[in-house]
């Protein structure tokens, strides 16, 4: 047998005839996993309650209203859309527009005139529709058995700011701190997410030069007034939140708090205090103690850990051994040990990497217009499209699927091959037999049509 012929039994490919490429496939989608959000929106009655939620009103001869404004970039967002010229791309789409009832799609100048027209009170309204959306669909996913999460006793809150740089000049933009760009113009977030489902609970877009725990109280206050009366919290945030005026405000409430501190004396006051080895962890220390800062009406409990520094040998100039410390101190309620107070407050760095794929891939406050309220609206709308993902994810049950990111979802589940079919009164929309995640697709599938 000569080497060549040898090779050819042995390949893993075989020669290909030239192919010619031709226009004229009629009814053709690239973004078939869209379908089953059309229809989970549509199921859970999304077009009713925003038209009960919010009060927008448009002139008479308006072809588009709140509705349209809403839902158009929701789904497109979820498609990929970054900007308003991408969502009217993303819906450039015959088979998209068919599944889900629109004639017809505004164009970029559109979308900008109409959410321009957006304000205050509509923004507000927009929180309350996450909210209202968020309870019918966690009622829904306890009626099948795939959540609990609407009735537990207790849900943790992780509530963090982050920044959005942005370009151009829009309305309500400042400079402030700015890891990413120092000197750049910004927005700043504010963020709740629900530590058992990722899902953010209530956002707010702020100046860029606004301090992280200004308006946290107001924030809390209409949080909670939305949740359920039976459902106790535990806020978890950073030295950013740690503030008399949240704390007199959780307190009065009856909720828990686990806040990292941070005040003047600080660390002259933990070197005062009886540290004692931890057992399991002979590198920490630990203490706990109630401690009242100057300004404030009470005492409160704080727990302590701290682990000695390495020093080089180099860096050390004295003849006696000076131990420093690394510490972490926190205020609390609830009656949790120095160590796993420590490690539960870890558990709070999951929620900068929901922060980080809502801002990268589901496009929370990066489409924007020249208007403030307009972008607050964009804002809202990204933030009901990242849960629209963690809603579907939650009803399917799917362990899989709940661990997944927007971007993995758009990936393996949103970007699929589909031909729309009518035939005998029915719509049918075939997809390829064989798919990478044959289980994650029929579960996606299954919560829009259950």
């Amino acid at each position: 047998i000569s080497m060549n012929n040898f090779h050819n039994t042995r390949s893993s490919r075989r020669s290909v005839k030239n192919i010619q490429i031709i226009q004229g496939g009629q009814d053709l989608t690239a973004n078939a996993g869209l379908i089953p959000v059309v229809q989970f929106l549509k199921k859970h009655g999304f077009a009713l309650k925003i038209e009960q939620t919010l009060n927008h009103q448009r002139g008479a001869t308006g072809v588009y209203d709140a509705v349209d404004m809403i839902l158009l970039p929701l789904v497109a967002i979820i498609g990929g859309a970054r900007s308003i010229s991408s969502i009217v791309t993303v819906w450039n789409d015959r088979v998209l527009c068919l599944a889900a009832g629109w004639l017809r799609i505004p164009d970029e100048t559109t979308f900008g005139r109409i959410l321009r027209t957006f304000t205050q009170k509509n923004i507000n309204e927009m929180e309350t529709l996450n909210h209202r959306m968020r309870a019918s669909i966690c009622s829904s996913a306890l009626r099948f058995g795939s959540s609990v999460v609407g009735v537990l006793p207790r849900i943790v809150i992780d509530v963090d700011s982050t920044v959005k740089t942005v370009y151009g000049n829009q309305q309500g933009v400042s400079v402030g701190y700015n890891p990413h760009q120092c000197g750049a113009a910004s927005y700043q977030l504010l963020l709740a997410f629900c530590a058992e489902t990722k899902e953010i609970l209530q956002g707010w877009l702020r100046s860029g030069d606004v301090y992280t725990g200004n308006g946290v109280v107001e924030f809390m206050r209409q949080l909670l007034a939305h949740l359920p009366n039976r459902t106790r919290i535990l806020f978890r945030g950073d030295s950013g939140f740690f503030a008399e005026k949240l704390l007199d405000y959780l307190d009065d409430r009856d909720q828990d708090y686990l806040i990292k501190a941070k005040f003047k004396g600080l660390r002259l006051l933990l070197e005062t205090k009886q540290w004692t080895r931890i057992k399991a962890n002979h590198d920490w220390e630990s203490t706990e103690f109630t401690h009242q800062c100057g300004t404030w009406s009470r005492s409160r409990k704080f727990v302590a850990v701290r682990r000695e520094k390495e020093i080089d040998g180099k860096d050390s100039d004295t003849l006696f051994e000076i131990k420093e410390y690394d510490y972490f101190c926190y205020v609390l309620t609830d009656e949790l040990a120095p160590w796993q107070a420590h490690k539960h407050y870890g558990q709070r760095a999951t929620s900068e990497t929901w922060i980080e794929e809502a801002k990268n891939q589901s496009a929370l406050a990066h489409i924007k217009t020249a208007d403030f309220w307009g972008n607050s609206a964009l804002f809202q709308t990204a933030i009901l499209a990242y849960n629209t993902l963690r809603w579907m994810a939650l009803c399917s049950g799917n362990k899989i699927l709940k661990r997944w990111e927007a971007a993995t979802i758009r990936t393996f589940l949103i970007r699929m091959a589909g031909k729309w079919t009518t035939g005998s009164r029915q719509q049918k929309l075939r997809v390829p037999k064989k798919m990478l995640y044959y289980a994650q697709w029929e579960a996606w599938v299954a919560v829009a049509e259950t």
